[in-house]
């Protein structure tokens, strides 16, 4: 059985959240346009990334106060890099810079994460992001920060402005451009290491460029191309969360590509309306259409010649299965629960949790867990059941917990939950001593149940 959630209560933290990444971000944006960094967000990224991993390694929590100063610090590393690295006259263009950065931090996170076992499935979590469930805490906090370094850029606007528009200008002036550079890189940084935790890499890259270069396409003015990237960023996001929900999509790719859409919408408008010929870039258009639907047709012949010809269409690893084979009768109801785990294993980390959140059958959960094969549906499954049969759920949370073969970050979150399902704290999964605590609190938690079932006798 099905509950129904509401999509404006599914949505509405997302959206604001959303709100508050488009405020900052778009502003950022016409920075780095301007300044010709296209990629410097990426990079920084990946420096924070390299940061909270480094923490991990250390034994900090990777979502913990701790892994946030680890991210920083590496961030205001970077943000140094990128300020000495401008100078006045280099054979280097500073892209190539940040190119490189980003290439040695992605690399040292891998050789990291070798060094921190089952490391890798958390760190993708983090670099994903998760938006679909930030919190209005996370929000709030978002919104404060953000708030503080806008008004740090308001108050000293003209250094910042002149410096992105000329920077010889400035220079001229007087201006100190690797000091000036540090603090907008540091400031960048600080809103970068905030927002990828929750919107992920692709989510801030896209929110902090596409409005901008939408903005600057269609206007030289700093402000209106500020009020048009607020605008925009507001409209796309309501309307790719929207998609999210509707056609069940992870809400930060479904924004995404749906900025992308409006990106391609507004460039071949302003293709037609600029063109001296109207008419004849009407008709490149309708010949570019024709082409698209070319290649899509292409394609899909191809898959059907490959398909008709079994040989061509596997690899050496591929599964053969005898057409003669007898198949093992299924009971419908075991096949329906069957399909759903297998759909639960493919959804990305988001979506987990909102399909299983829309179970209520305890029986159906129980069923799900002994079926599903990735840890994080594992994890989610157990989490859920305990909403609903807490004792069936803290017994499957502190399986998971004590399991050595589940990855580190999902074994704290699995005692985290027991910890809420308990109403203490239980300590480190690592240790036996502190799974024994939560397994006594488990048998505790059933004697409660078991206790309050017994009916009462009346002397």
């Amino acid at each position: 059985m099905m509950t129904h959630i509401s999509p404006v209560a599914l949505m509405t933290v997302p959206f604001l959240e959303c709100l508050v990444l488009v405020g900052i971000h778009s502003y950022l944006g016409l920075h780095v346009i301007r300044r010709q960094v296209i990629f410097v967000d990426l990079s920084l990224a990946q420096i924070a990334a390299l940061g909270t991993t480094v923490g991990f390694l250390l034994g900090i929590h990777p979502h913990s106060f701790g892994a946030f100063w680890f991210s920083m610090s590496f961030t205001f590393l970077g943000a140094a890099i990128f300020a000495l690295t401008r100078g006045r006259k280099s054979n280097i263009p500073q892209e190539a810079v940040i190119g490189i950065v980003y290439a040695i931090a992605a690399a040292l996170v891998v050789l990291v994460i070798d060094r921190a076992p089952h490391g890798a499935e958390h760190i993708k979590e983090m670099l994903t992001g998760n938006i679909l469930w930030v919190k209005k805490a996370e929000v709030l906090r978002a919104a404060i920060a953000y708030s503080a370094v806008g008004i740090f850029h308001y108050i000293f606007r003209d250094k910042f402005l002149l410096i992105t528009r000329d920077a010889e200008l400035a220079r001229v002036k007087g201006l100190n451009i690797p000091f000036w550079d540090f603090l907008f890189y540091t400031s960048f940084g600080f809103v970068i290491t905030f927002s990828v935790n929750t919107a992920g890499v692709l989510l801030v890259f896209v929110f902090l460029i596409v409005p901008a270069a939408i903005g600057v396409s269609i206007t030289t003015s700093f402000r209106k191309q500020l009020i048009l990237g607020w605008v925009l960023g507001t409209i796309v996001s309501m309307v790719g969360l929207a998609l999210s929900y509707w056609l069940d999509l992870p809400s930060g790719p479904a924004v995404v590509a749906f900025y992308g859409l409006v990106l391609l919408l507004v460039g071949l408008a302003l293709y037609v309306v600029r063109n001296r010929h109207p008419l004849r870039a009407l008709r490149n258009l309708l010949i570019g259409i024709v082409v698209l639907i070319g290649i899509i047709g292409y394609f899909w012949g191809l898959k059907a010649i490959m398909l008709s010809h079994p040989g061509w269409a596997r690899g050496e690893y591929s599964v053969n299965i005898k057409a003669d084979e007898p198949k093992k009768p299924v009971h419908k109801k075991e096949a329906r629960t069957l399909a759903m785990a297998q759909k639960l294993d493919s959804l990305d980390i988001d979506s987990k949790k909102a399909f299983v959140d829309k179970v209520s059958d305890p029986a159906v959960l129980r069923a799900m867990f002994q079926k599903v094969t990735h840890p994080g549906s594992k994890l989610r499954v157990a989490q859920r059941l305990t909403d609903i049969d807490k004792v069936s759920g803290a017994k499957l949370l502190v399986k998971l917990a004590g399991d050595a073969k589940m990855p580190l970050m999902m074994r704290y979150d699995a005692m985290d939950s027991l910890s809420k399902a308990c109403g203490k704290k239980l300590g480190d999964p690592t240790k036996a001593a502190d799974i024994h605590a939560a397994k006594k609190c488990v048998d505790s938690l059933g004697t409660q149940a078991h206790s309050k079932a017994q009916p009462r006798q009346s002397n």
